[in-house]
């Protein structure tokens, strides 16, 4: 191995990659892209009982108050509602549409809770969260498979809930109503639908030879069938291992393959069932299926092995039923259309114009030149004469302050950039309503209000006409020029935006001591330290412009960051933009030791800083990182290409800080990973019971908040991995429900 290669995998690529499932594009109501068309159950990314009774019942709530806002039709035979899909969500969902008085249908090509049914005999459910009473009429408590079938039978009986044998292949909008339609026949008509077909696509394959005999199963119905058999099962989650424990207590001959070194996805109670048994059933980790054969299968890790066998069981889940989603034109979650393609290229186009007026490029010249506003916003304040005229002709007075700050791209970038920070930053308040995000949004708008938007545009040009300003400390940070302010204030962007994240209160012909000591302090002292502590998102969190924008506008798009392996190999181009940025340093320090008028001082504003502005600063901070906004998230230039970032890292590795969990809790539903838009595989961490160290974490609190049984927390641990405290900003809603956490 390389020592390139070493390196990043001691900073990145030593940590889980893993990806997310493709699920239908739903809104937290669950009502998707075509109008009147809602997702419920497990499709919504929990596969958790009570969420999905919940779900259903409440989307069937929101149903009848839209639909009483409406007049009755004329139409006698068009619904109210169609249902698809009579498992759990949408048995609640018609059992509370019964209630409320609805003209409804449910359909179902198989049989109700066909998917519970089709648990293994005895599998024991899990009732999560324990604190949470599912709203609607339809409750469960039942412990085991068989329990929880008659129970709920039981109750959609009493109700008087009729299922029609109905094998829906798409549904669309046609004149202000929804139309489902099926194999032959005419389509169902409604007003609205609820689609609670749940993950039940196709079982997935192996992809191997020998797939297609019929001693392979994809599901266990009763283990006393196969007493005394060599049985392989092939898997390593919950539904695996249960099927392995079921069939050695029933008798048979087991073997577990799974392809991962451990098994970190089962809940703690069926481990602990699976090491009782481990007489029985023999483990085979890292091993793959690599054929199926008459009376043997062919096993591969780190060597091949035959073992007989009488059945395979490949218990690796179902692909969600995708398909019919796209048949009828309900987006799926990542995946863009020529349509979407088409949107996000203009998008891209707009903010190369954006940057290139914001950063003084030939649109700001034609700006200037042909007196666009807002170059001409002085010019206009005095043809409107008075007092108002004068106010701007004095520098002295707010007015002209403000003319003068306004006069260049800059005011008016950063005004709209904080007012978008504000603006989405009370709609996250709003819509995650923790005290975590309260305090870190606030935080947040304040420091990009303040310090990033009113002390360099209005406070300090105020300031230095009036004289409050020090000369020695003036002439120190801001030098003085001949245009503008008639000094640099702008430069008090860098007590925030430290460097490398900013560059230019060091890249300059003369040395500026005073930033050259402000910048040291905080790259190699102030921001380590928090780091230590709080972990990077100690600044990108809760600091820095940036992470400002991403947690507000960007809140409601975190979960379109891509993850995987090589996406993951991709975080150390940010060590490529760090490393050339200290190069260009060290240049720039030969030039200050050389003397005047070097060769330094001669190529290094044409050769190095200005094509560093235009490639970094404009090109990947700007063009792709906002350009990518509303596809990729709001994080590709946090996470892939910026300098400071890719620093912190470095400092992450030594830091206290992660994201702890409670592995008993933990019910592999892959949520967490799903909304972390730095493309972090929490679940991995989280299903191990292991603290999360991954350096990229920015403690937005996503993962925590949108756990659905409260499994993580932020906290510091000690290097052995033991939690040594837990933050006091409470951070999960179920945590804060069951009024408790792990202190």
């Amino acid at each position: 191995m390389s020592l390139l290669a070493r390196y990043a995998h001691w900073l990145h690529t030593r940590w889980p990659a893993g990806t997310v499932e493709p699920l239908p594009e739903a809104r937290a109501d669950g009502s998707t892209s075509v109008p009147g068309a809602v997702v419920t159950g497990d499709l919504t990314g929990i596969p958790l009982l009570k969420l999905s009774l919940d779900s259903g019942a409440r989307a069937v709530e929101r149903v009848a108050s839209d639909l009483k806002a409406q007049p009755a039709p004329a139409d006698g035979g068009l619904l109210d509602l169609v249902i698809i899909g009579a498992g759990v969500s949408g048995m609640a969902a018609a059992i509370e549409a019964k209630r409320l008085g609805l003209r409804f249908a449910i359909l179902e090509a198989r049989e109700p809770f066909s998917t519970v049914h089709d648990f293994p005999k005895g599998k024991p459910i899990y009732t999560y969260p324990l604190a949470m009473t599912p709203a609607g009429s339809l409750q469960v408590r039942a412990t085991v498979k068989e329990d929880l079938v008659d129970e709920l039978r039981r109750q959609a009986e009493a109700a008087g809930v009729r299922v029609t044998s109905f094998d829906a292949t798409r549904i669309e909008r046609a004149q202000g109503e929804i139309r489902v339609h099926g194999e032959g026949g005419e389509p169902l008509r409604a007003r609205r639908a609820i689609v609670a077909i749940g993950r039940s696509g196709a079982y997935r394959a192996l992809g191997v030879p020998g797939e297609e005999r019929e001693r392979v199963y994809h599901r266990l119905h009763d283990p006393n069938d196969f007493a005394g058999a060599d049985v392989l099962v092939v898997g390593g989650g919950d539904t695996a291992v249960e099927t392995a424990v079921a069939l050695a207590e029933a008798g048979a001959r087991v073997t577990l393959s799974h392809r991962k070194d451990a098994l970190t996805r089962p809940k703690a109670e069926n481990l602990e069932r699976l090491e009782r048994l481990q007489a029985k059933i023999r483990l085979l980790p890292g091993t793959r299926v690599r054929e199926i054969r008459e009376r043997s299968v062919l096993l591969e890790g780190t060597a091949q092995e035959e073992i007989p066998n009488d059945v395979v069981f490949t218990m690796i889940g179902r692909e969600a039923p995708l398909d019919f989603f796209r048949r009828s034109g309900i987006r799926i979650a990542g995946e863009l259309r020529p349509a979407g393609w088409a949107a996000l290229a203009l998008f891209v186009l707009f903010c190369s114009w954006l940057y290139n007026w914001k950063s003084g490029g030939s649109m700001t010249q034609v700006f200037s030149a042909r007196h666009w506003f807002p170059f001409n916003l002085p010019d206009l304040l005095v043809r409107a004469g008075g007092t108002l005229a004068r106010d701007v002709a004095n520098p002295g007075t707010l007015t002209g302050i403000l003319a003068i700050s306004a006069s260049g791209p800059a005011f008016w970038y950063t005004l709209a950039y904080s007012t978008i920070v504000l603006a989405f930053g009370i709609r996250r308040i709003r819509r995650r309503k923790t005290p975590y995000v309260t305090v870190q949004t606030w935080t947040l708008i304040a420091v990009q209000i303040l310090p990033l938007f009113l002390l360099p545009e209005i406070l300090l040009p105020w300031m230095g006409q009036h004289g409050l300003l020090p000369r020695g400390l003036a002439d120190a940070l801001f030098p003085q020029v001949t245009y503008g302010h008639g000094r640099e204030y702008w430069r008090a962007y860098g007590l925030i935006l430290a460097w490398p994240l900013n560059v230019y209160n060091i890249f300059t012909h003369d040395p500026l001591w005073a930033w050259i000591a402000i910048g040291f302090v905080q790259t190699f002292v102030l921001i380590p330290i928090g780091i230590y502590y709080f972990g990077k998102g100690f600044y990108c969190g809760w600091i820095c412009s940036c992470g400002a924008l991403a947690e507000t506008l960007g809140d409601t798009h975190r979960h379109k960051m891509p993850h995987g392996p090589g996406w993951n190999r991709l975080n150390m181009a940010g060590q490529g933009v760090l490393a050339i940025a200290v190069l260009i340093l060290l240049v720039r320090i030969v030039g200050w030791v050389l003397p005047d008028g070097n060769v330094v001082d001669r190529v290094f504003d044409p050769w190095l800083k200005t094509p560093y502005k235009w490639f970094v600063d404009v090109f990947l901070a700007g063009v792709i990182g906002y350009g990518l906004y509303f596809w990729f998230s709001g994080r590709v230039w946090c996470r892939f290409f910026c300098p400071l970032a890719a620093l912190m890292h470095v400092y992450a590795r030594f830091s206290r800080f992660a994201i702890v969990a409670d592995k008993k809790k933990c019910i592999s539903c892959n949520v967490c990973t799903s909304v972390c838009h730095q493309g972090i595989d929490v679940m991995s961490f989280a299903n191990k019971g292991a603290p999360m160290r991954d350096p990229e974490c920015v403690r937005c609190s996503a993962c925590v908040q949108s756990c659905p049984t409260g499994v993580l927390q932020f906290g510091q641990i000690d290097r052995g991995g033991r939690a040594i405290t837990l933050d006091l900003l409470p951070a999960s809603p179920v945590l804060m429900r069951e009024g408790k956490d792990a202190r």
